[in-house]
């Protein structure tokens, strides 16, 4: 009898467990989601304010800026990457 409530119990720890892992998990990608979605506001706004101050921009600073954008596009996907080796 105490077997069975002690593998109850450990059952019920490990349930718990999972559950807190999974919550963290989803925690995790929703904050590097507002990450993200800061990181593009930002960049919109930034661009606005440049086309409305100088009408139109030249392509040196266009592609510089798209550079920019892609670089903290891969940071991103890096640190999502990290996050996945380290819940394995």
């Amino acid at each position: 009898m105490n077997e069975n409530k002690n593998n109850l119990k450990q059952s019920s720890d490990s349930q718990d467990i999972q559950i807190a892992r999974l919550a963290f998990i989803g925690a995790s990608i929703s904050t590097l989601g507002d990450g993200l979605q800061a990181v593009a506001a930002g960049l919109a706004l930034e661009a606005l304010e440049k086309s409305s101050n100088q009408g139109s921009q030249n392509s040196d600073e266009q592609s510089k800026q798209l550079d920019n954008m892609q670089q903290q596009i891969d940071y991103i996907i890096y640190e999502l990457k990290q996050f996945k080796r380290k819940m394995k």
